[in-house]
């Protein structure tokens, strides 16, 4: 079986790639607004701009992905190979944080159908106005957590020596974290184009290593390799399955949305 997948995976991988630079809309990043499109709404007006081109994924969706690629890179500097979920202190403040973004998220939603239909849940009144600074930061602080559990599951899944040690174990860890992205974030906030452009791709990029990630572990576990590898050199085959399905499964729902509304853009509303 292994020596099959060696042949057919890479194979299967130019395939996705091939299909998804040909369904995908052209340029750089009209790849990325494909990504985008197969996992945030992309309304206009919710969204960050380059001039006047919207932003692959939603202030939410930017914060999200962008916190979750920030979020990857910085545990495997500081947390290499450890497999232990985040210290409970940490991972009371990280609840806390979803928390946060789903509050936020409820209210915004729930702003959004009073905007479009008129009348609708004229008894439950907003919380706030919301706005794309609070989808952004909430976002961010929900890249965090999703971020910190997957890195955790895929070291425990993948590494055969492992540290049980959580990479994120003390508040001097996430404080940095946190002043990390919350420099990110206001760069976002600045609209410069030279930072949003940059921010659009790393947002793309944390889609596609989230899922990768989330399906080389289902290959591993698939393939009864768990816990059998030494180096990432010696993942390679289930990095790029995990990676290939990520893609196809990108594109499926890129084309039933593309075909049920005809549109790249944002889903019809009202």
């Amino acid at each position: 079986m292994q020596k099959i997948a060696k042949w057919i995976v890479p194979i299967a991988a130019l395939l996705a790639i091939a299909a998804f630079l040909y369904i995908a809309p052209p340029g750089l990043l009209g790849k990325a607004d494909a990504v985008g499109y197969a996992i945030c709404h992309r309304i206009d007006e919710r969204s960050f701009h380059i001039g006047e081109r919207q932003l692959p994924m939603c202030a939410r969706d930017t914060g999200t992905f962008t916190s979750a690629a920030v979020t990857l890179i910085y545990l495997s500097i500081i947390g290499r190979k450890r497999g232990g979920m985040p210290a409970k202190k940490i991972a009371f403040a990280l609840a806390a944080f979803f928390l946060i973004w789903a509050v936020d998220g409820a209210n915004s939603y729930l702003y959004l159908i009073k905007q479009t239909y008129a009348g609708a849940f004229p008894r439950i009144p907003n919380i706030y106005i919301p706005n794309n600074t609070l989808r952004l930061l909430t976002g961010s602080g929900m890249g965090m957590g999703m971020a910190s559990v997957l890195y955790a599951a895929f070291n425990q899944t993948a590494w055969k020596k492992l540290d049980m040690r959580p990479a994120l174990g003390t508040w001097r860890n996430l404080g940095l974290l946190i002043a990390t992205m919350l420099l990110v974030d206001l760069t976002i906030l600045s609209a410069s184009p030279f930072i949003l452009y940059p921010i659009a791709l790393i947002s793309v990029l944390g889609v596609l290593a989230l899922l990768s990630l989330i399906f080389s572990m289902v290959w591993v576990m698939i393939m009864k390799e768990e816990n059998k590898f030494d180096t990432i050199r010696e993942m390679w085959l289930p990095l790029i399955a995990g990676f290939t399905l990520a893609l196809i499964m990108i594109l499926g729902i890129d084309l039933f949305r593309l075909q049920l509304t005809g549109t790249w853009g944002a889903f019809p509303l009202g």
